[in-house]
């Protein structure tokens, strides 16, 4: 099988991430935090060394300001939901993902005030519309660093700029740029950073997490057991605790630690540059391709390793069981994007969603290519 599907998903992951895994699961899946003995001890140690590799690559000054979540979905909703109270008002753009814009219109119906900000054809936005919109009440501008059907990525040290310089908080959804674009919440000023960690940071699924700057406050929304402050019935304030309620996945986190040194390894700048180099390749063959369209930018500079594209007169859907039954896995459909489909004129039928991975190669794409070519001229003699 030929994954093309990073953006759902990376696959696969390095050896040592299974092999960590596996050797959680068989030798301290204690309870961390809970217990004096040697595995739940050697359980914190590895949750405790994985928040520190995630500060060193995020430049977190401390890393108690990151909590462990199931995924982006979930950190993103600790933070819209935790932050947001009626009355405030919220900035953020029609290229989101659902994890966004779904939070976000369910406040909006109990009186948090909302501007969705458009994206031209490629899909920035307009810094300058960015700035206007600003309002008394503005509290928090929501960015996607990197969009998951297009691929933009999204100037968010300016934008970081611009929240500093209004006094707003400024959050980021991570999910297609954390491990593969350097990301420095001190440089961009960012104050919410979500991220998956079953994507770019090549850990398993059921894995993400949330920093959340010091002096940012948000409600929690899970009571229960922390470890901490066990006599009190009142759920602790202090990070992590207060959104770490219950069980960690310990061994998933495990292998999250592996997934990350392996970049710091390989370096994310030559994880970038690989990426990189094959979106170029995939684009420069599409464009060759006259009954090919291609979404967004058509070169590979600002962009992350995504590409969509759709065949004249032939639905997504049919395209991607094509691809799958010649073991090419990529996504078709919506993406859980919805309004980006309307600016890219694609709200009927979706798109076919190509996003390379670090262990692809020229082949992989070389293939991929060759199928399409075989799908538009069986479709022409059908």
């Amino acid at each position: 099988m030929i994954y093309l599907d990073n953006a759902a998903t990376s696959f696969p992951k390095p050896s040592e991430v299974y092999d960590e895994v596996l050797n959680c699961m068989k030798n301290y899946a204690a309870n961390p935090g809970r217990s004096s003995h040697d595995m739940s001890i050697q359980a914190s140690s590895k949750i405790a060394e994985t928040r520190q590799e995630l500060s060193t690559l995020f430049n977190i000054d401390c890393p108690f300001d990151i909590i462990f979540t199931c995924n982006a979905t979930e950190s993103l909703n600790i933070a819209i939901k935790g932050l947001l109270k009626r009355g405030d008002h919220a900035i953020s753009t029609a290229i989101e993902h659902n994890s966004v814009l779904r939070p976000l219109n369910y406040l909006s119906k109990a009186g948090v005030e909302l501007t969705l900000l458009k994206v031209n054809m490629e899909g920035f936005i307009d810094i300058n519309e960015l700035e206007k919109s600003i309002e008394k009440n503005t509290k928090v501008i929501i960015i996607n660093h990197a969009s998951n059907v297009l691929g933009t990525i999204q100037d968010i040290e300016k934008i970081g700029s611009i929240c500093k310089k209004y006094g707003l908080i400024f959050m980021v959804d991570a999910s297609q740029s954390a491990g593969v674009v350097p990301i420095d919440v001190d440089k961009a000023n960012i104050d919410l950073l979500a991220f998956p960690g079953h994507k770019g940071l090549l850990g398993p699924q059921g894995t993400g997490g949330l920093f959340i700057r010091d002096g940012v406050k948000l409600e929690h929304f899970i009571d229960g057991g922390t470890g901490s402050n066990s006599s009190s019935m009142e759920q602790p304030d202090f990070l992590p605790d207060k959104f770490e309620s219950g069980t960690l996945n310990t061994p998933g986190i495990a292998g999250l630690y592996e997934g990350i040194k392996f970049i710091q390894k390989i370096g994310i700048e030559n994880i970038q540059k690989h990426e990189k180099t094959l979106t170029e390749y995939l684009l420069s063959e599409l464009k060759k391709l006259s009954y090919v369209k291609i979404y967004g930018l058509k070169s590979a500079e600002n962009r992350a390793a995504v590409v969509s594209i759709n065949i004249d007169n032939m639905d997504s859907s049919k395209v991607g069981y094509i691809l799958n039954k010649n073991n090419i896995a990529v996504r078709t459909g919506y993406h859980c994007a919805p309004l980006i489909h309307r600016v890219i004129g694609t709200e009927k039928y979706g798109t076919v969603r190509i996003s390379p991975g670090y262990f692809n190669t020229d082949k992989d794409i070389e293939d991929f290519i060759n199928v399409i070519k075989g799908i538009y001229k069986q479709d022409s003699w059908s």
